[in-house]
């Protein structure tokens, strides 16, 4: 079954010369099912390809899916135009009276920033609050995945000695747990960021629990305690080239910036990248809207408001 998203918005073309199955919002009104509804709070600066990424992503299954877009009100994109924001997203007030069965927030390039001087960390403290009533199943991702931990459970982010950056090889701790089912015992994910949190700090806090880790990456993906809230540190939706755009960016600007690790072939950046990670990005979504939102969500939406949730 397809993704359904608005009609001109970009990632639709790309999508289909990639024969994912795209449903316009025209089509879709002719079918009679209830599809998910999926709220993506999108903090990444360049919008437009994280949106293809994660309609990509969440496109390959056989549910359907309705992705509706927001993005911070008082905050004004530097790398998307207007336009684009007008015509695709919605600000949180827009959306707030709807409940929604998933929700994904995003990274974004403020890591280096304590969470509070972030000029748009109060409103997103309010959608991280209204989630626990409005979403059944909420995805963090990167300093997403930093700030919710932080937000909902204190835990502190850490300044690393140099950035990680490259793709790396990380293990499944819990091979039953629903998120990882089908997945190989090792697995590859590109990680791009600054900061980290630590292992110690997350097991310290009753109920949640590593899914998944690496060696150089460290902790990677964690699960609240009912479940209800998946915390990921890397960016398994990245295309074949964000990190290599992201290198020859800092490149330019002069900025001190490594080679990605685990990335081009014979760390030769006139190669092209090998992608090792895809298979990983497509299950690990595809998982998420199978065993954490379509299976337990109720059919009646409104539903999620009381707490309703479908016998697994």
């Amino acid at each position: 079954m397809p993704i359904k998203i608005p009609n001109q918005l970009p990632a639709t073309g790309t999508l289909r010369s990639e024969n994912i199955f795209v449903m316009t919002e025209t089509r879709a009104m002719t079918q009679d099912i209830r599809p998910l509804q999926i709220l993506l709070l999108n903090l990444m600066p360049t919008k437009i390809d994280t949106e293809t990424q994660l309609a990509r992503v969440l496109g390959n299954t056989p549910l359907q899916i309705e992705l509706e877009l927001i993005a911070p009100a008082g905050h004004v994109s530097k790398n998307t135009s207007r336009e684009h924001m007008l015509a695709f997203y919605k600000t949180f007030d827009q959306v707030k009276d709807r409940t929604f069965d998933g929700l994904i927030i995003t990274g974004a390039p403020v890591e280096l920033m304590a969470f509070e001087e972030v000029d748009y960390w109060p409103e997103l403290c309010a959608v991280m609050e209204w989630s626990k009533t409005h979403a059944h199943s909420t995805l963090y991702i990167c300093w997403g995945a930093q700030a919710g931990l932080y937000y909902h459970y204190g835990i502190q982010k850490h300044l690393l000695p140099e950035k990680l950056f490259g793709v790396f090889q990380h293990t499944v701790e819990d091979p039953n747990y629903i998120l990882f089912r089908g997945f190989d015992d090792r697995f590859w994910v590109p990680h791009s960021r600054n900061t980290t949190v630590e292992r110690a700090d997350i097991e310290a806090v009753p109920g949640l629990k590593v899914l998944a880790a690496s060696p150089e990456a460290g902790v990677y993906a964690v699960k609240s305690p009912e479940g209800r809230q998946v915390f990921l540190m890397g960016h398994a939706e990245y295309d074949r080239d964000t990190l290599k755009k992201e290198y020859l960016r800092d490149l330019a600007a002069g900025v001190d910036i490594r080679l990605p690790r685990n990335y081009f072939p014979g760390d030769d950046p006139a190669r092209e990248p090998v992608v090792n990670w895809r298979s990983c990005a497509h299950l690990l979504y595809a998982n998420w809207l199978n065993y954490c939102v379509y299976q337990t969500t109720p059919y009646d939406i409104q539903g999620i408001r009381d707490g309703i949730r479908t016998e697994e």
